[in-house]
This record gives C-alpha cells, structure tokens and sequence, in this order.
C-alpha cells in the first residue's frame, strides 16, 4: 500500500435543511438554491457532494449513519434553508460521528426589497431555521464549528477551508497506524504516554516492531532498487564529492539508500502512515536512519525521533492538512538560544531528521560524524528552513488527557553554520522569547515538535476542536497572567467536562 498525502480521495456532504409543511413547489426551490449554494464550495480542496433536502427524522438520521460507514466522506456542512424543526434533527445529530460545520447563510446576498412579499419570506428564512438548528446543537452538546456569511465572501470560503483541512487531519488520524522501532529514550518522560487513550481519542494505532524486523527489510533491499535511488540523490541534491560514485565513502550513501529502500517496503507493507526510531536501539542498521526519514516525512510521513510516537502523529496530521499547500511540516526541537536583547531567536534542528519541506532550496547531502548511536557515520541532508510565518505545535499526556501547546512563530534567515551540517530552522516566536518560552513551560509542552510552514494556527483550533483535545494558543495576543489563568480554567474544565 502506497501512502498518499491528498485530499482529492475526500468528500464533504453538503446537507440541507426543510420540512414538508412548504409543499413541493417550495421544496424544488429549497433544492435549487441549496445546490447553488454547495456549488459556491466547489473550489476548496475538498469535494464537496450536494445531498438531497432533508424534511424527515428518519432520513436525518440515516444519512448520519451512511456518514459514519463511509471512509471517504471527512465531514457535513449543514445549512437550514428554511424552517426546519430542530426535533427532527435529535436521532441524526445524537448517532452522528463525523466533524459538522453549520453554515450560517442564505441564497441571496442582498435584499431585493421592493419584491419582498410572504412566499419570498417562507423561501428565505434561514435566519429563522439556523437559530432553530443552533439551538439543538447546544442542546446536545453537538461539537462544530459554525461559519456566517454568503459563501461568495472570501472570508466565509477561507473559513471553510480551514475546517475542511482539519477534518482531514482527523480522518488522517482516526485510520493511523503508526509504527514504533523500539522504544523511546531511557528516562525521558515527555516522550512517554498512554498509547492506548491514544487509540481511544485519537484513533490512530500506536505499536512496536522489533528494530531487526526492519534491518532484514533494509537487507533484503535489491541492488537495482538502491542503484535507482542513488541515482534520484544525484539528480536532486548537491551531493557532496565523498559520497558521489567511485568516491571514498559512496558506500555509505548506498547504505542509507537500502535504509530508504528496506523503510519504505516495510511501511508500505504494513499500511504504516506514521513511525519512530531511537538510536539507543539500532540492532543490525549500519548507521540511524537520517536521510530516509528526511524523505519520506517529505512525502507525507509522521516521524517522531527517539520513539515519540505523539509527534510522528502530529507530523503526519500536518502534512494532511497541509496538503497542496506551500511549505511543508516536519519534527523539530526547540535546541539553544541566541539572547541578544531586543533580537532574541531559538534555533532549532534534531540530530538529523528534519523534513526539506521546510526548504525551497536544494538541500545538500552530505556525511558526518554522530557522536551517539555507536554506528557508522550517517548521511543527511543538510538545509535552513525558508524564512517566513511558521507553527510550532506540541502534544503531552497530562495523564487525564491530552494537550496541544501551539506557537506562531517567524522563521528568520540563517547566518553561516559551517559547522552545524543538519537541517534547521531559526525564528522568532510569538509574542516574544521571554514571553512564548515561559508559557511553554508552564503548560508542560515538549521540547520535540511538529514546525509547519503550510497551515496557520486557525486550522489546527479547528482540529483540536474536533478531536476534543485540549489545544493552548501562544501568539501575539498572549500574556504570561492570562495564559496561567487559562492553564487553570482548562484544569477545572477538563475535569468536569470527563464527568465522574
């Protein structure tokens, strides 16, 4: 099974609201300005499907369920045309378990006042009908996002879209099976959890395989298949001279190549979107995996280093999201400060496994010495990320649940670093360094993470939403005093919110 980062293999069902009292005259109406009106979606990048009016308990509540069984179908976009009585909508809303987005609209932008009489009121009521529909959502405790406004307004379409890529993420996540090679580093806490709550809220499938269980798939790799892999090194990157064929330590570049080639095989066999490695469990590999996990966290992969298995989902999750977009999504670390006053920066990086999705420069490949793992040097690529707006999102167990620390940040240009031959990012977070780092500490956020330059703060509040995940802003707008009293308010709240 190949993996495909996409959202063209999706569907968003557009639903429309009624009732019979209107007569069929009123409903055939009903039904042309709605398809009008999921017509104004066609060009998000989600499909979105028109279903038929819904004037009835019954099919309310079976569309749900066909919803549900349908692994293509991410979300419903909900719109109440006219008066639809909320009552009917009870069994459908209580059984339905895909992500809805009430859509607050109407067919027309503007009044035409002087033709205003009462058939045009019975048709263009969804004012009345939405309020109705708002009121049973609450009522149930229905999770959604509503969105207002004529879906000819670009705000209302960005919305949208927004919400669309983070129904994505969550289906990426809800059929998730990630794959741990060994397990994460000895006496590091963060990087622990509770994998099975994870399946529980998350969806996705967190187990373990044997580190040699990958190394007989990296030496059952083909001469012809890591030949044609070396030969796609050549052709995108700048290859550094000792690696280039006929060259001292060419054989080093082919032993990274059979890791690609034994990795993907393994992954692709085993329906695998999501994976960790730890140097401290290396088995029979030759060195650790760098340069084949660059690529394929490229492709669409989560990865997580030293078995973090909650980033690998986070990294995963991005690249959904942010698919077709510019820019990309990969594990970062926050690793040491630059604290000039006034110019503060964080340099990030990991020991080798950073996505050149964060570049639009050709990265180069090169080989050095890794002071751990006791194996032979490793291949990487080595880049800096491009410099432009970027989110740094990172996920802990808080034992009762989990929780989403995100940070808008700036990626900033790098001076030289002849001496760092890693890939790397350099920003400046938001509202400043002073400010973003107390607030991550005091939320107990990791210090591994997924850095996406493809999607804003906007879709993953979207996301956690869905999920019903916890999820702790740091932007502009955050002060140390108010985000503590958040800390707080979310303690209370997601203790009560779980019941007894």
């Amino acid at each position: 099974m190949t993996l495909f980062t996409t959202l063209e293999t999706y569907t968003i069902w557009f639903v429309t609201g009624s009732q019979g009292l209107y007569g069929e005259e009123t409903l055939r109406q009903v039904a042309a300005q709605s398809q009008q009106v999921a017509a104004g979606l066609a060009g998000l990048p989600v499909r979105v499907e028109w279903k038929p009016v819904l004037t009835d308990s019954d099919s309310i509540r079976r569309l749900a369920l066909d919803a549900n069984s349908d692994d293509s179908v991410i979300g419903i976009v909900a719109w109440m045309h006219t008066f639809s009585p909320a009552k009917m909508w009870i069994a459908g809303l209580d059984a339905l378990r895909k992500p809805l987005l009430h859509l607050h609209t109407q067919a027309n932008v503007e009044l035409p006042w002087e033709d205003i009489d009462f058939d045009f009121m019975n048709l263009n009521q969804a004012a009345h009908g939405d309020r109705e529909f708002g009121y049973i959502q609450t009522r149930l405790g229905v999770p959604r996002k509503t969105v207002v406004g004529h879906v000819s307004n670009p705000a209302v379409l960005e919305q949208v879209e927004h919400w669309q890529r983070a129904a994505a993420g969550w289906q990426a996540a809800r059929t998730l099976k990630l794959a741990r090679f060994g397990d994460n580093m000895r006496y590091v806490a963060v990087t622990e959890g509770d994998k099975t709550e994870a399946e529980l809220r998350f969806g996705v499938q967190v187990n373990t395989w044997g580190v040699n269980e990958l190394a007989d798939a990296v030496a059952a790799a083909s001469d012809a298949d890591v030949d044609a892999l070396v030969q796609t090194y050549l052709a995108e990157y700048d290859v550094a001279a000792e690696l280039l064929p006929g060259a001292a330590r060419h054989q080093s570049l082919r032993d990274g190549a059979a890791i690609e080639v034994g990795l993907r095989s393994f992954l692709e066999a085993g329906g695998f979107g999501a994976f960790t490695t730890s140097f401290e469990d290396l088995g029979a590999l030759t060195q650790l995996p760098g340069l084949a996990v660059q690529r394929l966290m490229a492709e669409g992969y989560g990865f997580g280093a030293e078995g973090d298995w909650k980033t690998a989902i986070l990294v995963r999750v991005a690249n959904v999201m942010g698919a077709g977009l510019p820019g990309g999504a990969s594990l970062m670390e926050d690793y040491t400060y630059d604290l000039a006053p006034g110019d503060e920066k964080i340099l990030g990086a990991h020991m080798l496994e950073v996505s050149p999705s964060l570049t639009s420069q050709k990265p180069r490949l090169e080989i050095h010495t890794l002071g751990i793992g006791g194996k032979d040097d490793p291949v990487r690529l080595v880049f800096t990320a491009d410099p432009g707006p970027a989110l740094v999102v990172a996920m802990s167990d808080m034992r009762d649940r989990f929780r989403l620390v995100a940070n808008v940040v700036e990626n900033v240009e790098a001076p030289d670093l002849p001496k760092l031959p890693v890939g790397r990012a350099i920003w400046r977070p938001a509202p400043d360094f002073a400010t973003s780092a107390a607030c991550w500490l005091t939320a107990g956020a990791a210090h591994h993470t997924v850095m996406t330059t493809a999607v804003g703060i906007d879709v993953f509040r979207d996301f956690a939403d869905i999920a019903g995940t916890e999820l702790l802003v740091i932007d502009e707008d955050t002060t140390v005093r108010g985000f503590q009293k958040e800390l707080r308010w979310n303690q209370a709240y997601y203790r009560l919110a779980q019941g007894l």
